[in-house]
């Protein structure tokens, strides 16, 4: 008993979570199959990095903060959007983020922009990279706050240290200047030191009435245009066309 607590302290020093949490069971596991001691050690450091390959997985799409829906594996290629099967498998074995291509997916409300873009930050935290997921609106607030709370300067250093940044509904809203300096910032840190995958309904030569500033928006355009892939989404709104109703129900049962 003593020295099962005492691997329970040690492990607990080492940070080994599974042999800390229930050496007993281990130790049982090892006489029931007779395990020579390689085998045995083996075991223990296996379960260990499974664990915490697991939990690592877990803190980063968390922090990734994913929309509801971002499972390409479930992408319907159903509702032609102008994309097509084999472009999306290219897109989704990620060698594009190895050399820092960006994405621009342009088109209308509805056409799966931030489907794919959500998808694609799921594809690259799942294969260890440091990706993250932001809506131009939340972004803007952090470029505003990051000197007033850690919670904004916490999540913009984790975006500066990104291998790959989605940035949903860009442009929609009207930006003001400062707003603007501060995602240049960003982007101009980012350049060829990440990837950036951008979601819009409007074209890059609308960017600068947004933004009120035509030198802004053609620096801005340079960087993200550089090493890019444009893809124009087109098609009526997925949504629309699958959209749900309170009554669905009732008009099935009273036929």
């Amino acid at each position: 008993m003593k020295q099962t607590e005492q691997i329970k302290q040690y492990a607990e020093l080492l940070r080994l979570t599974q042999t800390r949490n229930n050496p007993e069971r281990l130790i049982h596991q090892a006489q029931l199959e007779k395990l020579s001691y390689t085998d045995f050690l083996h075991t223990v450091l296996k379960q260990e990095v499974l664990h915490r390959q697991k939990t690592d997985l877990e803190r980063r799409t968390k922090l990734a903060r994913l929309p509801k829906d971002h499972n390409l594996d479930k992408y319907d290629f159903n509702f032609a959007n102008g994309l097509s099967a084999p472009e999306l498998k290219q897109l989704r074995e990620l060698l594009w983020l190895d050399q820092n291509y960006n994405l621009i997916l342009m088109g209308p409300s509805g056409t799966g922009k931030t489907y794919i873009a959500s998808g694609l930050i799921k594809d690259a935290v799942e294969n260890g990279y440091k990706a993250y997921f932001t809506t131009m609106q939340d972004l803007v607030t952090v470029l505003k706050m990051k000197e007033m709370t850690s919670q904004a300067l916490n999540t913009y250093n984790r975006f500066l240290k990104a291998n790959l940044l989605a940035i949903d509904d860009i442009m929609l809203f009207p930006v003001k200047k400062h707003e603007a300096v501060a995602f240049f910032n960003l982007i101009n840190h980012l350049h060829e030191r990440a990837s950036v995958i951008i979601t819009t309904n409007k074209s890059p030569t609308q960017w600068a009435e947004t933004l009120e500033d035509e030198v802004l928006a053609t620096a801005l355009l340079d960087r993200l245009l550089y090493r890019c892939e444009v893809i124009k989404l087109e098609g009526k709104s997925f949504r629309m066309e699958n959209r749900k109703s309170i009554f669905e129900n009732i008009q099935k049962d009273s036929k």
